[in-house]
């Protein structure tokens, strides 16, 4: 047992390896549209930049621009971050409609302690509301559902991933923030069921069709596009009534 651990281990850490080489290929999607438009912010780790899509255009900030063409998007997302690294990507003092949080994978990976996640994630939560009325948490799914973790590596990259979305959860309804469940038991996850389709050639972030997934848990889960529409078209009127 003890062998097979340690092999499957190794395993992981070569295909972790070969994913963060895939994460720092990528380039953050940023996109600068009408100055009447809505403003969302990104922050969050490599799916926040990206990494796995084929284009920057079809990660989840490019997808949200399609779908919002009056949208700005400055996104912050710096791969191998981790929650407390997010409390930098927060910093400055310019308005925001919207703050997006994409991330969470590496604090299940690296084993960052669960009662230190949970204090930083109220500190991003706290900072992400001063810097925009709605904030919404997108932690990651199931990552023991990833081609990088085989047994016995598998079950507790699962049981992190419920952790941290419980956490995250917990945390967006004390502090007044939406967040995006998207973890899923092994037997109803598509990331396990497709997983060439869903995931990137790494086994581990999202492909297209993968960040096309979340697109539609997001919008399914709490309407972001609709918001930030609503937001734009109060702005348009604004604007014209001077």
């Amino acid at each position: 047992m003890a062998g097979l651990a340690a092999g499957t281990a190794g395993y992981a850490a070569l295909r972790l390896a070969r994913s963060a080489k895939l994460a720092a290929r990528d380039h953050a999607y940023d996109r600068f549209a009408e100055a009447e438009g809505s403003r969302l912010l990104v922050i969050g780790d490599s799916t926040g930049s990206g990494a796995g899509a084929s284009d920057p255009q079809f990660s989840l900030p490019g997808l949200l621009s399609r779908a919002n063409p009056s949208l700005t998007v400055t996104n912050h997302a710096q791969p191998g971050a981790r929650f407390e690294n997010f409390l930098a990507q927060l910093e400055g003092d310019e308005p925001f409609d919207a703050v997006l949080v994409l991330g969470g994978g590496n604090d299940v990976i690296r084993m960052t302690g669960f009662g230190d996640l949970r204090h930083t994630v109220e500190r991003v939560a706290q900072r992400a509301r001063v810097r925009a009325g709605i904030v919404v948490f997108m932690p990651p799914g199931n990552l023991g559902n990833a081609r990088p973790f085989l047994p016995p590596w598998d079950w507790w990259m699962a049981y992190r991933s419920r952790r941290l979305n419980a956490i995250v959860s917990e945390v967006a309804r004390a502090n007044g923030a939406l967040c995006v469940s998207l973890y899923q038991e092994r037997e109803d996850d598509p990331f396990a069921r497709h997983p060439r389709r869903m995931h990137a050639r790494d086994g581990l972030h999202p492909s297209d069709a993968g960040y096309e997934l979340w697109q539609r848990e997001l919008e399914t889960q709490v309407q972001l596009s609709a918001k930030l529409r609503k937001i734009g078209r109060t702005a348009a009127r604004r604007g014209a009534d001077f």
